[in-house]
Parts: C-alpha cells; sequence; structure tokens
C-alpha cells in the first residue's frame, strides 16, 4: 500500500511539473496571439488557390475530390511548418537566461520537454480550427462524427508533438538562431512534399514511396485524411498511424530529455 501511495505521488508530481511548464508555454501565446494568425495566412492559401486551381486539373484523387484529399493533408502541412519552428524559442529561452532557471530546478528533463511538446499540441488545434473552417466555407466533405473529431484531435496533437519536440533536438545541436532558421527552412519542404500531403503515394516514383513510408507526415495526413473527411478512408490502418506517430514522438522525447541540458554549455 504505501508503494503504491508513493508511486501515485511520484506521478502526480510528474503530472505536475509537465502543466506547470505547458502553462507557461501557453502564456506566451496568450500574449502574442497574432503569430497564430499569422501563421494561419498560408494554408488557407494553399487550400483556396493552390487546392481549387489543381481540383479542376485533376478532379479526384483517391476516389475523393482532390480539395477534399488535400485539406488533411494541408492541415498536417499547418502543424508541421508551425511546430518545426518552436526549436527557436528555446535558443531566446537560454540567451534570456530562462533555460539555466528551468535546469536548476527539481523537475525532470523529460517533463520539461514533454510540456513544451504539449504545449505545440495546443498551438496545432488552433491551426486545425481554422483549416476545418476553411475546409467548410469551401464545401470540403467533413466528417461530422464526434468520434471523428476527438480521433482529429489526436492526431494533430501528437504529430505537433512529435515535430516540435524534433526541432528542440535540432536546436539543442545547432544552437544560434540563424542556423537554426537556415536549417528549419531547408527540412519542412522535403518533409512536405515527400509526404501523401497533395498527392497519393501511388503516383510517385519508387525511390519517393520508400521515403514517403518512413516519414512520420505521411501517416499524420493519412490518419487524419481517414477521421477528417466524410468519404475519408486509411490505407496504412488508423491503429497502425497512431502506433508509428507514437512510437516515433517517444524516441524524439527521450533523445531530446538526454540533450536538452546541454543548451546551457
Amino acid at each position: 500500500m504505501a508503494d503504491r501511495r508513493r508511486a501515485s505521488v511520484a506521478v502526480t508530481g510528474y503530472a505536475t511539473q509537465v502543466w506547470a511548464v505547458t502553462a507557461t508555454e501557453l502564456r506566451k501565446l496568450r500574449h502574442d496571439p497574432w503569430e497564430l494568425l499569422t501563421r494561419a495566412i498560408q494554408p488557407i492559401l494553399w487550400l483556396t488557390l493552390f487546392g481549387q486551381v489543381v481540383a479542376h486539373m485533376r478532379g479526384t484523387a483517391d476516389g475523393v475530390p482532390y480539395l477534399d484529399f488535400l485539406a488533411p493533408g494541408i492541415l498536417a502541412q499547418s502543424v508541421l511548418f508551425v511546430a518545426i519552428f518552436y526549436g527557436i524559442s528555446v535558443i531566446w529561452e537560454r540567451d534570456l537566461g530562462v533555460l539555466h532557471r528551468y535546469m536548476v530546478s527539481p523537475a525532470p528533463r523529460s517533463a520539461l520537454v514533454l510540456g513544451k511538446a504539449l504545449s505545440s499540441g495546443v498551438r496545432g488545434l488552433s491551426q486545425a480550427v481554422v483549416i476545418y473552417l476553411c475546409a467548410a466555407v469551401l464545401q470540403v466533405e467533413l466528417s461530422t462524427r464526434p468520434g471523428d473529431a476527438l480521433l482529429a484531435v489526436l492526431f494533430v496533437c501528437l504529430s505537433s508533438a512529435l515535430f516540435s519536440t524534433f526541432s528542440l533536438i535540432v536546436a539543442c545541436i545547432v544552437k544560434t538562431r540563424e542556423r537554426f532558421m537556415g536549417i528549419g527552412q531547408v527540412l519542412t519542404m522535403p518533409i512536405f512534399f515527400a509526404s501523401n500531403a497533395i498527392y497519393p503515394i501511388e503516383l510517385m516514383p519508387r525511390w519517393l514511396q520508400i521515403v514517403a513510408y518512413v516519414n512520420p507526415l505521411s501517416y499524420a495526413v493519412d490518419g487524419l485524411r481517414a477521421v477528417m473527411l466524410r468519404a475519408g478512408r486509411s490505407p496504412f490502418g488508423l491503429a497502425h498511424d497512431l502506433i508509428v506517430l507514437g512510437l516515433v514522438t517517444t524516441v524524439v522525447i527521450t533523445i531530446a530529455s538526454q540533450m536538452y541540458p546541454r543548451m546551457t554549455e
């Protein structure tokens, strides 16, 4: 009984530490909501301009109208683009001395990383609201099932946590804002285009198909396409998508927890 109580106290304490970091990050967002609004412009342009033009050229993809096919891919792209530059905030924290205060706190490093990942998930959800509204205006056949909406939230949060933590790892390696911005810009386009976000994997050359299958974004898009659209389906399987995203997220959080303290060196 005593061991169970100690374990419960430890879990509660860990969750409190994670939430403290998450709440701190969300307060930053509350003070600068314009950041989310400006980042919403690009995915809206993708849907309203690129999506509608290509829809007239291609018609359908994977058995659904191309604009419907594209909407979940643009949501995943939006989450990626927001999350991949999340690591620059860690560099700012180091330069301002905030990171040093984190490092001397008794919180485990994994709690610090997980807290930041959760706050990134909230940012991703704000993008999801924008994309859903835009897709509805464009008459995309969206699913209205509550279960699908909850699964969409899960996919957005998982993919946002994954790519923001990956971004943190990059920040721990490069350690300067200039290098980070350059690497971030180099990474986003290959990850996006080497996925199933804007075209089916079946249309890719064989070598690019292999890249797409090892690209975590492909599994985020596949899952979102199945739960976001009324006629959506998941060629990979929803369980497979969630397992892959969950495993990769766990791996990057573990790596980031080991590398995070090096930012102060």
